[in-house]
């Protein structure tokens, strides 16, 4: 153990409180890293720290100040994840998030609320702009949702068009993902197609429209299959969505639907 020109148990108690707060607060120094330098245990700097009401840093500022300072590597740092690798860690996000209780869930809510009112008026303002800037940019080129099941369509073999202009009855409307083989469209619904994101009266219209055009859809002959997107775009979670889409779209090759049996609805 490296020893310092002053062995820590000869200070002062003001002498303690005083290094401790300048390396331990100023300096980003770890309990162990003080404890090394005065010749004592890091419990003990801990303890005296505790005493002095000095806060203490969580595991987590602990870890980055670590990484930082070069002390610990990252463990993931330049470290190539194999598709297999990613895909796993993924569906155990996904599970953790699933099987969180009510409690829990309501507490990151909560969280987040707390988090939202203490931003400045300024920062809200951004953050909507941003949100509204991002909707409009949806509506034109596509969500993430849709371009990764158009992606994956194309991957597997299926000859797929992208925000395709249908005439249906006279009436022009773009269908989000279209299979022209198949005669079938594929609807990807946001969460402001069916909960209140931007107002109750939003939320009639999109109601309203969504109704009118599923009407021309089948009215023109066509399945149509629509993917209700309740939670936010993970790449995990779109594999799921396309995995099941793959099974409703090898049913329709099978076997073409009657009439009155050709509306699908998939739930991420």
């Amino acid at each position: 153990m490296k020893q310092s020109k002053i062995c820590y148990s000869q200070l002062s108690k003001s002498e303690k409180e005083k290094i401790i707060r300048s390396m331990y607060l100023d300096d980003k120094k770890s309990f162990a890293d003080i404890a090394k330098e005065y010749g004592t245990y890091s419990n003990k700097i801990r303890r005296d720290a505790v005493s002095f009401q000095i806060p203490i840093r969580d595991k987590s500022d602990a870890q980055k100040n670590a990484l930082k300072s070069g002390k610990h590597q990252h463990p993931t740092k330049g470290k190539e994840r194999s598709l297999e690798e990613k895909n796993k860690i993924g569906k155990g996000v996904l599970k953790s998030w699933d099987e969180l209780d009510a409690k829990s869930l309501q507490e990151r809510k909560n969280k987040s609320k707390e988090a939202w009112e203490k931003m400045d008026e300024e920062s809200k303002k951004n953050m909507v702009k941003l949100a509204n800037d991002a909707v409009r940019l949806t509506s034109k080129v596509g969500s993430k949702l849709e371009k990764f099941i158009f992606d994956s369509l194309l991957q597997d073999g299926y000859k797929a068009e992208f925000h395709k202009e249908q005439s249906l009855l006279n009436t022009k409307l773009q269908i989000d993902l279209f299979l022209p083989s198949m005669n079938t469209a594929i609807e990807i619904d946001g969460p402001s197609h069916f909960l209140p994101v931007w107002g109750e009266d939003a939320l009639a219209k999109n109601i309203s429209y969504d109704q009118k055009k599923q009407g021309l859809i089948l009215g023109k002959g066509l399945v149509l299959i629509r993917i209700k997107q309740t939670k936010d775009f993970s790449k995990t979670r779109s594999q799921l969505i396309y995995a099941k889409l793959k099974v409703v779209i090898e049913d329709i090759q099978k076997s073409f639907p009657q009439p009155d049996n050709r509306t699908f609805v998939i739930e991420d």
